[in-house]
């Protein structure tokens, strides 16, 4: 398929650049995955739209102050440094986009706010792309990120980061400090939305996948099987994997949370699938399995769900890879017809946007 296929036309109206005046105060437009009927509701509405069988799985990550500007002390210039990853257990070394990559050699040392200094290392696996490996002399801990660093805002937000987006660019159940983007689809959670799908008796787990900033680049390939993701670390619990597995044996359906819940899913089933037809793990009827690994996965039509049936998500940008996962999920074509309704209807795209529930 042609990267192309998932282009739509939006208004730049429609992108939000802050969040609503109250959290959950949303539109939520309804997608059924096999009709493509759709329907218009509001987030207040949604425990009424989930069955009390439904397992709801949501991504705990926390977002960190990853974005972070330092002075070149050769010229005095302030540069943006996105900080993904450490790349050593110690901490001193750290994976980053930075702008400007094609300018940002080994060896060139930059000063952050408080005065600490970084060092551009060669790293093999960064030549030609928009990553560079920096160095610090000292672990790099979120005490550090909370001096130094900025709430990494999508650049689609044409803005600053504000004291606000401090609380609002955080899902209320996040608790696992890893991410350099927000997982948006909890953004449209309250404490109160919580206890209403308690009352109503929906169960909740939580996985947790660190959202990297590859999932957000362009795609760049004609093709869109020549795109290569980059990794993504994740982590299920083992009462998340035996409540799953439960659920799949008795028939119920998986409501996953956020495009990244669905990757965390979806990676964990094939990688349980291959151990399987290895020999690695027992033949039993388990769909995935407790424990941490990393996941690249890329999802496009023609991709077989093994876990989700259900998706909550937000409004995506055209020819991305996550409009091209929710395609997958309810075709392509519902999805693009359900987005062009959602811009005649004023829906509000993106991170601070309104969401759409596919079932």
């Amino acid at each position: 398929m042609k990267t192309s296929d998932f282009y739509f036309d939006l208004p730049e109206r429609l992108i939000a650049q802050h969040p609503s005046e109250k959290r959950g105060d949303d539109k939520l437009m309804v997608l059924n995955r096999k009709s493509g009927e759709v329907l218009h509701r509001m987030m207040d509405d949604l425990p009424s739209l989930i069955t009390p069988d439904t397992l709801m799985v949501f991504n705990n990550s926390k977002v960190r102050r990853a974005r972070v500007y330092g002075i070149k002390e050769t010229t005095g210039r302030e540069t943006e440094f996105m900080f993904l990853n450490t790349m050593k257990s110690d901490l001193t070394v750290w994976n980053t986009m930075v702008k400007s990559a094609k300018k940002q050699k080994p060896g060139m040392r930059y000063t952050f706010p408080d005065g600490s200094v970084g060092t551009i290392m060669d790293f093999p696996g960064n030549a030609g792309t928009e990553f560079r490996a920096l160095s610090f002399d000292f672990p790099v801990t979120e005490e550090w990120f909370e001096k130094n660093g900025h709430i990494p805002l999508p650049p689609y937000i044409k803005r600053g980061d504000t004291e606000e987006d401090s609380e609002r660019y955080q899902n209320v159940y996040a608790t696992d400090t890893g991410s350099a983007a927000c997982p948006t689809a909890g953004l449209h959670f309250t404490q109160e939305m919580l206890a209403k799908l308690d009352a109503a008796g929906i169960e909740r787990e939580f996985v947790t996948l660190h959202v990297g900033l590859g999932t957000f680049l362009p795609v760049r390939e004609e093709q869109i099987e020549n795109h290569k993701m980059h990794e993504e670390w994740y982590s299920i619990p083992i009462e998340t994997a035996e409540k799953i597995n439960k659920a799949k044996r008795e028939g119920r359906p998986i409501l996953a949370v956020g495009t990244t819940s669905v990757r965390t899913l979806e990676s964990a089933a094939q990688e349980l699938l291959k151990k399987k037809a290895s020999c690695e793990a027992p033949e039993d009827d388990d769909v995935i399995k407790a424990g941490t690994s990393k996941t690249s996965i890329f999802m496009y039509p023609g991709y077989e769900f093994k876990v989700v049936d259900k998706m909550f998500t937000n409004f995506h940008t055209p020819e991305s890879t996550l409009i091209m996962l929710v395609s997958a999920f309810a075709g392509r074509e519902h999805i693009l017809d359900a987005y062009k309704i959602a811009v005649q209807k004023d829906y509000r795209f993106f991170s601070y946007g309104d969401c759409m529930l596919i079932r």
